[in-house]
C-alpha cells in the first residue's frame, strides 16, 4: 500500500527528517539518553513549538493542531528513523487520548492545552508486562487483571472525605520518572479484581516517589511509581473499551516507529555492503548478500504498507504492530551481521535499533501473541470459520 499523502502530510514528513537529521544522529541520541530526563528538553520545546508535535491528534478547541492518528503515526515514522528519544509515545499516543476520551470537559481544559503545547509530558501507569493486555492488542482487558489483583498488588484508591487516596506500586511505566501528569488505574472496590477506575495525579503530588529503571533500550524510558497516600483527582467512565481504543490507534502509532526504524537501518546496511569490499569486490555484490537484504526490503515494505492501512482502520493496528516488530528485529540483526566485527560491539548505532527492537517486543507483544489477538478478534477461532474462509 502506497498512501497517496496530502501536501500537508508531505510537509510534516520532510520538516521533521530534516531537523532530526541535524539534531537527533546517533551520537545525539547517545547523549540525551544519559542526561536526567532522558532525552533533550530543548529539541523537545523545538518539536512542540514549531512543529506541534505533541499536540497532532489534540482537536483544536483543547489546544492542539487539530490533525488525526494518521499524522500522528506519519509523524512516529520519522521519530522512529533517528530514535528520537522523547517522551512523545506516552504522552501523544497513550495520554492525551485516553484523557480526551474519559475526561471531563474541565480537566480537558485544564490538561490538554498545556500537554499539545508541550509544556507537560503524561503517561500511563500501567505496570510494563500488563500494558499490551491492558490496551487489548494481546487479550481481553474487560477483567481488571492487568491492574493488578486487588489486594494482593497493584494500586488502591480510597474515598474519604469526598477526597480519592491512591496506594501501591506500578514498576516499568514508560517515562515514570519523568512525567508531569500520570494517569493511573486503580481499584477502587477494596477487594481482588474490583472495579478498575482511572485517576489523574500531578508529578510533584505528595507522597509520590518514582525511580528510574536501567533498561535494555535507553532511548524508552521506563520506570517504577509508587504511591504513598496519594490524593487523586477522578476521572470517571468504564476505563476497559476507551483502553482498547486507544489501544488500537497506539499499535497504528508504534507500528509506524518501528517502520521508520527498520528502513533507516536497512538503508544504512545497504550503503554500507557497497562500500565494504572483501575478495577484492564489494560484500554487496555477492549475491547470497543481495537475497538476505532484498528479503528485508521486502519484509520492511510489507510491513510499512501495513502500519498504513492500519492508520485508515485502526481495526488491523494489532497486527501491523507484529509484523513491524518482526521486519525491525530482522532489519537490525541484518545490519549487525553484515556491519562484521565492527557490527558486533555495542558502540555501533546497529545495536541502537537491535535494543528498541527487542525491548519493544518485550513491552508491546510478544508478536505470537498480537498475531493471535489480532486472528481472534477477526473470528478466526470461532467453529467453522476455516470453513468459510475456504468456501470464500
Amino acid at each position: 500500500m502506497d498512501p497517496d499523502l496530502t501536501p500537508e502530510q508531505h510537509e510534516i514528513r520532510r520538516t521533521l527528517r530534516t531537523l532530526l537529521a541535524k539534531r537527533c544522529g546517533p551520537d545525539d541520541v547517545k547523549a540525551a539518553v544519559r542526561t536526567a530526563p532522558g532525552y533533550e528538553p530543548a529539541l523537545w520545546r523545538q518539536l512542540a513549538k514549531e512543529l506541534g508535535l505533541p499536540g497532532l491528534a489534540v482537536p483544536e478547541a483543547y489546544g492542539g493542531v487539530g490533525c488525526g492518528p494518521a499524522e500522528l503515526a506519519l509523524a512516529c515514522e520519522e521519530t522512529g528513523r533517528a530514535l528520537l528519544p522523547s517522551p512523545l509515545l506516552a504522552t501523544a499516543a497513550l495520554a492525551a487520548p485516553l484523557l480526551l476520551a474519559l475526561g471531563t470537559e474541565p480537566q480537558k481544559h485544564a490538561y490538554l492545552p498545556p500537554l499539545a503545547r508541550g509544556e507537560l509530558t503524561a503517561t500511563l501507569a500501567v505496570p510494563g508486562p500488563a500494558l499490551p493486555l491492558a490496551l487489548g492488542l494481546t487479550g481481553d482487558n474487560a477483567d481488571g487483571s492487568w491492574a493488578g489483583g486487588g489486594r494482593a498488588g497493584g494500586i488502591q484508591a480510597r474515598q474519604a472525605d469526598s477526597t480519592w487516596r491512591l496506594y501501591g506500586e506500578a514498576a516499568q511505566v514508560l517515562d515514570a520518572h519523568r512525567a508531569d501528569l500520570l494517569l493511573v488505574p486503580a481499584h477502587t472496590g477494596g477487594f481482588t479484581r474490583g472495579r478498575v477506575r482511572l485517576f489523574l495525579v500531578r508529578g510533584d503530588a505528595a507522597g509520590l516517589r518514582r525511580t528510574r529503571h536501567t533498561t535494555l533500550d535507553e532511548t524508552r524510558v521506563q520506570g517504577t511509581v509508587q504511591l504513598r497516600q496519594v490524593e487523586g483527582e477522578l476521572v470517571d467512565g468504564s476505563l476497559a473499551e476507551p483502553l482498547v481504543a486507544i489501544g488500537r490507534t497506539a499499535a497504528t502509532t508504534l507500528a509506524a516507529e518501528a517502520v521508520g526504524a527498520a528502513a533507516h537501518v536497512l538503508e544504512r546496511t545497504v550503503a554500507y555492503v557497497k562500500e565494504r569490499e572483501q575478495f577484492g569486490r564489494p560484500v554487496g555484490s555477492f549475491q547470497a548478500v543481495k537475497h538476505r537484504l532484498a528479503d528485508r526490503y521486502v519484509q520492511v515494505r510489507a510491513a510499512r504498507s501495513a502500519a498504513y492501512y492500519a492508520a485508515w482502520d485502526p481495526d488491523a493496528g494489532g497486527l501491523a504492530l507484529a509484523q513491524a516488530l518482526e521486519a525491525l528485529r530482522g532489519a537490525a540483526a541484518e545490519a549487525i551481521q553484515l556491519h562484521g566485527g565492527i557490527g558486533f560491539t555495542w558502540e555501533h548505532e546497529a545495536h541502537l535499533y537491535f535494543k528498541r527492537a527487542a525491548a519493544d517486543e518485550l513491552l508491546f507483544g510478544p508478536v505470537p501473541l498480537l498475531r493471535s489477538r489480532a486472528a481472534e478478534r477477526a473470528g478466526l477461532f470461532r467453529p467453522g470459520a476455516h470453513e468459510r474462509a475456504a468456501v470464500r
